[in-house]
């Protein structure tokens, strides 16, 4: 059977999605080819002489990338299975099968790949139709079965020093790998995409596994590895003895994590072994700084655990990178004033990519948000070709102001601004909308950003921003 594992985007990075089920599937017989068109472009003879097709689907970017290549693939081989697999396929599985693709699987998807590839073994001869719409799918959309996983096959993905690279300041750049060693998360955040499919469970990559990915990466060139886990604190007990592995075989090897505030908080005590075991950042998905919302966002963390946890992180010299949804449906004029404000005042403006400023509140489907009465009462009809169920700030003043400032991050960029003068135009756009409809409060914290900011540390960071 010849299989094309497809991705088209995840992050600048190598997928682990292509190349963790490649290994499964080869290892179970199948002829597999995997392809990242986020790196090269479609080969159209390859999709000719597939007889599976499973594309990749881990964000919301890459759902969307993927639904003119769908159409494509179906009208260049019409008797090819689709299959579609990842975060984002269960999210949309209705929309996807009115897109003609046949078996949808989310969380634990090497399995059920495995499985659909030797349901799918033809048996009138090589031009029998490997098409199953007649039969019932075998396959749980949604598997969180335990898995003892293999180490991922990357040999026909495109070599590391195409994806993006870390940028550690003076022209130093370092080639970067990625694995996983955890999938899904125990916590159940309200707009976070892997809840409608985890529900609260995460699974571990074997240790054993990891290091042997991480391993061959190095081999191949990687200087640095991005842990792509959603939180690399649920399971400290297994995170904490790998890092220490990973540091005593390569000790010049650095690496980032992402971590929850609540669990930083929680674990400060061990903190300083990411640190002395080479972790050069951690992002932690902040979200917002005013405590209402962070209920509403049911973030578990407040305002104050987010300033506890810069101020330890910046004693103890590691560096902490916070991502936001800085424009959703309870943030006022001010209160976005007062977050820039507080990244002023914390020395964290080198610390942020200037996306972050301009990030709006995506509501997935099956997303809990769902489940608040305040977006019952704001959210459109889903829109299926967004991906989304759109909604309008009830103070159209915000809306207008991220308009604003994503059209002027995206300016900054190309025009090569560094973080501080990208921050320095975002607080002029928001205090002037402040002023402009008259809402200065003394808890606005409108006094100019500190310019010994621009001076400050360089925050280590990887060449394409963390957003989804």
């Amino acid at each position: 059977m010849n299989i094309v594992l497809l991705s088209t985007y995840e992050l600048g990075r190598q997928p682990f999605g292509l190349a963790s089920p490649a290994a499964w599937l080869r290892q179970a017989g199948a002829q597999v080819v995997c392809a990242d068109l986020a790196i090269n472009a479609l080969d159209d003879d390859l999709v000719r002489v597939a007889d599976l097709v499973a594309f990749y689907l881990p964000m919301h970017t890459a759902t969307r990338i993927a639904v003119p290549i769908i159409t494509r693939v179906q009208r260049l081989n019409p008797r090819a299975h689709l299959c579609c697999y990842g975060l984002y396929a269960p999210l949309n599985a209705g929309f996807l099968r009115n897109l003609g693709v046949e078996t949808v699987l989310g969380g634990e998807f090497e399995t059920g790949l495995v499985a659909l590839a030797n349901r799918l073994q033809p048996t009138g001869g090589r031009n029998a139709a490997y098409k199953a719409s007649d039969q019932r799918p075998m396959e749980p959309v949604i598997a969180l079965g335990r898995q003892q996983f293999q180490t991922p096959d990357r040999h026909d993905l495109p070599a590391l020093d195409r994806y993006a690279t870390l940028d550690l300041g003076d022209g130093i750049q370092r080639t970067v790998g990625y694995t996983e060693a955890t999938r899904g998360c125990k916590h159940l955040c309200r707009h976070c995409p892997i809840v409608p499919v985890y529900g609260g469970q995460f699974r571990i990559v074997q240790r054993d596994v990891v290091l042997a990915d991480i391993r061959n990466q190095v081999a191949a060139g990687a200087q640095h590895i991005t842990f792509g886990d959603p939180d690399f604190f649920n399971g400290p007990g297994h995170a904490i003895p790998l890092v220490q592995a990973l540091h005593a075989e390569f000790p010049n090897l650095s690496y980032d994590v992402t971590i929850k505030i609540e669990h930083l908080r929680q674990q400060m005590h061990l903190l300083p072994i990411l640190r002395d075991t080479g972790c050069r950042f951690v992002t932690s998905a902040v979200e917002a700084v005013d405590d209402q919302i962070l209920r509403l966002l049911d973030k578990g963390h407040t305002r104050a655990d987010f300033v506890a946890v810069v101020r330890h992180c910046q004693a103890i010299g590691l560096t902490l990178t916070p991502t936001f949804v800085a424009f959703n449906p309870w943030i006022s004029l001010t209160g976005y004033a007062d977050l820039l404000a507080l990244l002023a005042d914390l020395e964290l403006v080198n610390h942020v990519a200037p996306i972050q400023y301009a990030i709006r509140l995506l509501i997935t489907a099956s997303s809990r948000l769902l489940e608040l009465p305040s977006i019952q009462a704001l959210v459109h009809p889903f829109d299926e070709a967004a991906l989304v169920y759109p909604w309008h700030h009830p103070d159209p003043h915000v809306d207008q102001l991220q308009q604003e400032i994503i059209t002027f991050v995206q300016q900054a960029e190309k025009q090569g601004m560094t973080r501080w003068e990208s921050f320095t135009g975002v607080w002029q756009l928001a205090h002037e909308a402040v002023q402009a409809v008259g809402q200065i409060s003394s808890e606005a914290y409108l006094s100019a950003p500190h310019p010994q900011q621009q001076f400050s540390h360089y925050a280590p960071r990887l060449s394409e921003p963390w957003y989804c």
